[in-house]
């Protein structure tokens, strides 16, 4: 049975991830996470927890003893964050990050799977956004991603890792009431009576990917050889208009939209081409974006 680390395995992707990895009855699963954004009471008893930071090496080293495959996903991944408090940012992503791939080293870790980003890395360029569009971060968060992906693939080609990026696109789901992304912090408001804020006229364009699909294609990719950096996404845009519409669709709500100026930082469009993973992967997401917010809002109603 494969040994798989997934760090930040305790948050909204984590758990997800976990609980899928573990119902396959082929991994066994070791969690490391400081449960800054977190809880291990959501985990499967079948998982091993270790609390611990990715900042301290000690914690590292301990919690790469023996494993075969790492899930990277622990980030401080905020975008409006990161331009707040860079070294923050910094060094959760960049020295944690280095931390973890040291420590990999040392023991003998033959794969890392790393979540990225696709848009913070590229910045405002003409979507689909694909791996071959040359980076031009406008936040530290894409800073912070870009050196990752310049890491995995450093140490891919020094120390004879398998490494992969996978870019993930707007992310939503189950279990991510905690979350500051926009469908959780959109179905909070709704349920709290408080009205969306929107950053901009609402045309801006992203590009949703449900958190079902994207258990599926890192469950593959782990078991993969494939290097490089992968656009995961639903290859379809969505503005943020469309979004509410389908949001007070699956709500019955009628809920208050209150419009801002746009905030720097932010990208105005950006939706991902996915025919890379595709062909590495077998990437197929099969969720509709209808299907994935109704989902995501039952199970935000049993949290309520």
């Amino acid at each position: 049975m494969k040994r798989v680390l997934v760090t930040g395995g305790a948050g909204f992707v984590g758990v997800n991830l976990v609980r899928h990895l573990s119902s396959l009855g082929r991994y066994d699963v070791v969690v490391f996470d400081n449960e800054t954004s977190g809880d291990r009471q959501h985990l499967p008893e079948s998982a091993t927890f270790l609390s611990g930071d990715l900042r301290d090496m000690n914690n590292v080293e301990r919690a790469v003893d023996g494993i075969d495959a790492i899930v990277h996903l622990a980030a401080d991944t905020r975008v409006m964050d990161s331009i707040e408090d860079p070294r923050h940012n910094f060094e959760n992503n960049v020295l944690g990050s280095f931390n973890l791939l040291e420590a990999a080293r040392k023991s003998g870790v033959g794969r890392v799977i790393a979540a990225s980003t696709g848009g913070a890395i590229l910045g405002d360029v003409e979507p689909p956004v694909h791996e071959e569009m040359v980076a031009n971060p406008s936040a530290p968060y894409g800073a912070s991603k870009l050196c990752l992906e310049a890491y995995l693939s450093a140490y891919s080609g020094s120390y004879g890792f398998s490494c992969a990026a996978l870019r993930f696109s707007n992310l939503y789901g189950p279990r991510s009431f905690h979350k500051g992304s926009v469908v959780a912090h959109f179905y909070k408001q709704i349920m709290s009576g408080e009205p969306l804020v929107i950053y901009g006229d609402g045309t801006q364009v992203r590009d949703y990917l449900y958190s079902g699909d994207l258990n599926s294609v890192i469950g593959r990719a782990i078991d993969s050889d494939a290097d490089g950096a992968f656009q995961l996404g639903s290859g379809r845009p969505t503005t943020i208009n469309e979004l509410l519409e389908l949001i007070r669709k699956v709500t019955g709500r009628d809920f208050e939209v209150r419009y801002e100026d746009f905030r720097t930082g932010e990208l105005r469009r950006t939706w991902c081409d996915i025919r890379k993973a595709r062909a590495a992967f077998g990437f197929d997401p099969k969720t509709s974006l209808l299907d994935g917010l109704s989902q995501t809002w039952e199970w935000f109603q049993t949290q309520n």
